[in-house]
């Protein structure tokens, strides 16, 4: 046996379509705000579109929106894209929001990697079960 510590973060799927899975996203959000969550401990990735908010954000520039990361008071949004650049946190929620199958394919694992301890993916259960 292993002497590995660290379990692999618990997988949840909330069922959403694409065009709906970045407002799924933002009730989990919420949810885990409620819970007593920190936001500085959820990122939240899209497939597709960008979130508002990252897209808000990035119109003030590149160099101001990655400082918010680097901070890590506030939930953080980013495109799937951009995951490397991310830092991990304890939970990441993952909306699949449109991209190609091959795109969103790529983000579960990579979206996996950065979650600590949950991964809650946002998306169409069936297209998701064709994609894992």
């Amino acid at each position: 046996m292993g002497g590995a510590t660290s379990a692999a973060a618990q997988i949840q799927l909330v069922a959403a379509t694409d065009a709906t899975a970045v407002e799924a996203a933002d009730e989990t959000v919420d949810k885990l705000l409620d819970e007593g969550r920190s936001p500085g401990e959820i990122l939240l990735l899209t497939t597709g579109e960008q979130h508002p908010w990252a897209q808000h954000e990035l119109s003030f520039g590149e160099d101001a929106y990655w400082r918010q990361l680097t901070e890590g008071e506030d939930v953080f949004c980013a495109h799937t894209s951009a995951v490397a650049h991310t830092t991990r946190r304890a939970v990441v929620v993952l909306a699949v929001n449109g991209g190609t199958d091959p795109e969103a394919a790529a983000a579960l694992p990579a979206a996996l990697e950065k979650a600590a301890e949950r991964l809650i993916v946002c998306g169409d259960p069936q297209r998701l079960r064709a994609l894992l």
